[in-house]
């Protein structure tokens, strides 16, 4: 595929005090990810090149008021410069409310971009809730921001980490109201959208399990009777629909069993239930060392109207400016956002 042809993607850099511009800036300095897509950075240039600068990468830094003006060339980093914080106000590993106001406008500007067809996916660096909040921004996270921002009202989020992956029935919300939001009209909304990305993917006849939320499933009504009430029905009405969907299947087992390839996806009902399984696999901490020697896995919101992939972890203040980032996520992110932008681009 010639150059011009590759999906442009866009990438906002996350909280300029954590190690959302050094771990975009590692990334980019892979050749080979400019085979695959056309990046440009939404954000600061001239924090992107102090980036540049403390992890002694060597490459240029363009500041681009237009993404027609970038060059996506391998040794120069293109950035949509926003010039929203002077390097001199930059504060690494601390939470400020201008620094909170810069990161929800480049989310907000990345979304924008896309939503206008000027790229054709977005990624997102990490962002600090605390620090969006007190910039006067209320949300709990990206996935919020995108859903308001594309007026988006059935969305999921999907982490994969390979062919590791689960989609939430919900997510940033106490368990008490985490499991009253287990029903059946949300069960299925979440089956159609992890069908819907699992075919983009490339997965032509999708194998979805749906965990269940009780322990054992209930084990008929003894411990709760929400899988038997909310999920198994909803469960059955995709089935009725042709999609290879099973369940509810204990959530003690279910993941074993996708990684062992009986699935391509399992639907979980809360936040930790899809979370501590896919970071188990993903991440690795080494004790002795004080480090993590990996940091792998990607975020995906489904349901809207563009493309949105995002690291799978946080701003990491305690390292932030220091140059030992670990930027595997980042780049994981990327390459899955080109590869969802292509299988769009093929659709049109």
């Amino acid at each position: 595929m010639s150059v011009s042809k590759l999906p442009i993607i866009g990438i906002s850099m996350g909280d300029p005090s954590g190690i959302g511009p050094e771990i975009c800036a590692k990334a980019l300095a892979l050749k080979n990810l400019y085979a695959i897509g056309r990046p440009i950075v939404v954000g600061d240039a001239a924090i992107v090149k102090d980036a540049v600068r403390f992890c002694g990468l060597g490459l240029a830094v363009a500041s681009r008021s237009e993404v027609a003006e970038a060059a996506f060339e391998h040794g120069t980093i293109d950035v949509y410069d926003l010039k929203n914080l002077p390097l001199e106000q930059l504060r690494h590993k601390q939470v400020t409310a201008e620094q909170g106001r810069a990161s929800f406008e480049y989310v907000a500007k990345v979304i924008e971009l896309a939503l206008a067809g000027k790229i054709d996916a977005t990624v997102t660096g990490p962002i600090n809730k605390a620090a969006i909040n007190a910039g006067g921004f209320h949300y709990a996270g990206h996935t919020e921001i995108y859903a308001d921002l594309t007026q988006t009202r059935d969305y999921s989020m999907m982490l994969a980490e390979g062919d590791f992956r689960v989609a939430h029935v919900s997510t940033h919300v106490s368990l008490r109201m985490a499991c009253e939001r287990v029903k059946k009209k949300r069960v299925l909304t979440v089956i159609h959208l992890a069908h819907e990305a699992l075919q983009q993917l490339g997965i032509a006849s999708p194998r979805i399990a749906v965990a269940g939320l009780n322990p054992h499933c209930g084990e008929g009504g003894l411990f709760g009777d929400e899988d038997e009430q909310e999920i198994a029905p909803a469960v059955a009405a995709a089935r009725a629909e042709g999609i290879n969907a099973e369940g509810p299947l204990p959530a003690d087992t279910v993941f074993s069993k996708m990684r062992g390839g009986m699935f391509d996806l399992v639907v979980v009902m809360y936040h930790d239930q899809g979370h501590i399984p896919t970071k188990l696999i993903g991440f690795q901490y080494d004790d002795k060392t004080g480090t993590w020697g990996q940091m792998a896995g990607v975020n995906v919101t489904l349901g809207l109207p563009i493309i949105r992939v995002s690291v799978d972890h946080g701003t990491a203040f305690g390292k932030a400016g220091e140059g030992r980032a670990n930027p595997q996520s980042m780049i994981e992110a990327i390459k899955l956002a080109a590869r969802l932008a292509l299988g769009r681009i093929k659709d049109r």
